[in-house]
């Protein structure tokens, strides 16, 4: 196992540990984000770039998009 490679899986951990710290939700799909960049810089350490593109955008984007979409509704309609 390379440098780069623990360095990949240290980095993942860390970015999992941080998204389960975090209890604000809206922070929490923050750093979700960064656990998906994390994750995607991950596969592409260990050798399966197409799956870390799929990561870049559905981990990375797409769902703390959604996520973010979701509580800006939820907060919208709960005001008036």
């Amino acid at each position: 196992m390379t440098v780069l490679q623990v360095a990949a899986l240290i980095l993942v951990a860390l970015a999992g540990t941080a998204t389960v710290a975090v209890r604000e939700p809206v922070r929490q799909a923050i750093v979700a984000g960064f656990l998906g960049l994390s994750l995607s810089i991950l596969f592409f350490v260990f050798g399966a770039p197409d799956v870390a593109l799929s990561q870049l955008a559905v981990g990375t984007v797409a769902v703390p998009a959604m996520v973010l979409l979701a509580l800006a509704k939820i907060r919208d309609d709960g005001d008036g």
